[in-house]
Order: C-alpha cells, then sequence, then structure tokens
C-alpha cells in the first residue's frame, strides 16, 4: 500500500513546492526548458487542415476579461467576413494565461498568423502583458497588437464614468513596445451577462456600444494579418 501511494505523495508534494516558488524561480525554469528544446531544433510546423489562419487570444494574467473577448472577437470576425465553417479563414485559439507549455507548444507545432494580448491597465497585469508579448516575439509569433479590457465603468444610472483599474496602462505598455492598441473595451453588466447566458453581445446585442467595440477591434486584426482570407 505504502508503495502505491508514494507517488501521489511525491506528486502532491512537487505541487505544494511548485506554489512555493517564486516568479523569478518559475521563469528560471521555463527559460531553461526553452533553452533544451531549442538546442534539440524546432519542430517542424504543420497547418491545420481546413484552416487559412490560426490567431491566438492571449494574456500574462488570468481575469483580465481574455476569454470573454477570443468568443466575441471570433464572433466579430464572422460577422465581418461571413465565415464559411466548411473552410475556416480564421480559427481563433484562447490561450490559458501565462507563458508556459502550452503557448510553447502551440507557437512551435502550428504555424501562427498572430497574437492578441488583452490586459486591463492595471499595473501587474500589464507586467504579465510585457512578459507574454516577449514570448511571442521570442518564437517569432507576430503581435498584432493588444486590447485594453475593462478600461472604463459607466455608472447605468447617472452615467459617472471611472477608470476602476487605470486610464491609459495598456496604451502606455504599448507604445514602449512599438505596438498599436487594437482598442478598448469598456467594463459593462451587458458583456458578463451575455457571456453568462451562451449569447455573446456580439450576437445578441449586436449594435450596443460593446459590439460595436468587438467589431472594431476584428477589423484591425483583419489589418494586420499577413494576408487577407480568400
Amino acid at each position: 500500500m505504502a508503495g502505491k501511494l508514494f507517488p501521489r505523495r511525491l506528486q502532491n508534494l512537487m505541487a505544494v513546492n511548485l506554489k512555493k516558488m517564486s516568479s523569478d524561480t518559475k521563469d528560471a525554469i521555463l527559460k531553461d526548458k526553452r533553452n533544451k528544446i531549442m538546442a534539440r531544433g524546432l519542430p517542424k510546423q504543420k497547418p491545420i487542415e481546413g484552416v487559412d489562419q490560426v490567431l491566438v487570444v492571449a494574456s500574462g494574467k488570468g481575469g483580465v476579461g481574455k476569454s470573454t473577448t477570443a468568443v466575441n472577437l471570433a464572433l466579430a470576425l464572422a460577422a465581418n467576413d461571413s465565415v464559411d465553417w466548411h473552410q475556416l479563414d480564421y480559427l481563433v485559439i484562447d490561450l490559458p494565461p501565462g507563458t508556459g507549455d502550452v503557448q510553447l507548444s502551440i507557437s512551435q507545432n502550428v504555424p501562427i498568423a498572430g497574437a492578441v494580448i488583452v490586459s486591463t491597465p492595471q499595473d501587474i497585469a500589464l507586467l504579465d502583458a510585457r512578459r507574454g508579448t516577449e514570448m511571442f516575439r521570442k518564437v517569432n509569433v507576430p503581435v498584432l497588437g493588444l486590447v485594453q479590457n475593462m478600461s472604463i465603468f459607466q455608472c447605468p444610472k447617472c452615467k459617472h464614468e471611472t477608470h476602476i483599474f487605470g486610464a491609459d496602462g495598456v496604451k502606455n505598455l504599448a507604445s514602449e513596445l512599438g505596438l498599436d492598441v487594437l482598442g478598448d473595451i469598456p467594463l459593462l453588466v451587458d458583456i458578463r451577462e451575455t457571456s453568462d447566458a451562451g449569447k455573446p453581445i456580439v450576437v445578441s446585442q449586436p449594435q450596443s456600444n460593446a459590439a460595436q467595440a468587438y467589431l472594431k477591434i476584428a477589423a484591425e486584426i483583419v489589418k494586420r494579418l499577413p494576408h487577407p482570407p480568400t
């Protein structure tokens, strides 16, 4: 019995130790892993059959609205270009937060047309957005630009506007990195409610300001892709 339990105990101990690691230590481990992979040579990228261009939506930090943004951008791309689902013009991949193995593996194995980085204007989110941008650049994935999410909150009653997470953090970061801000998405209850209901705002309220923001960002993405859909 003890022999059977030991591997699980060892796994739990490793998980606890990983949680206790500092961000610098984790970065060092990831850098070492990348160096070993690079030393072996990069795998040959294989296009996904039936897909014209692959887009990844990423963020260094969780909780910045990346998944909601990815879903609405996919629908906005479909609305802008009348996607034929038998032959995809775009495949939008919602990556997990961070700059770990998933991001590295996809970047090495699948030809990616571009990455979109989502962040709030908050300082801690911007630090991780910078890391994400730098990681994609190291693996030669074009970064199309940044999306500033939850940029402003407007009271539904008095219409007073508040920059809860800061005003221009993403814009300042984009300027430092030599990138464009693809657009701003406000902090709205409607975005959350429509997503929770399974009816994202781009399709359920297409004339709303929020939906128009996603549509504008989708148009900016298409402008920056290496080639337009055929």
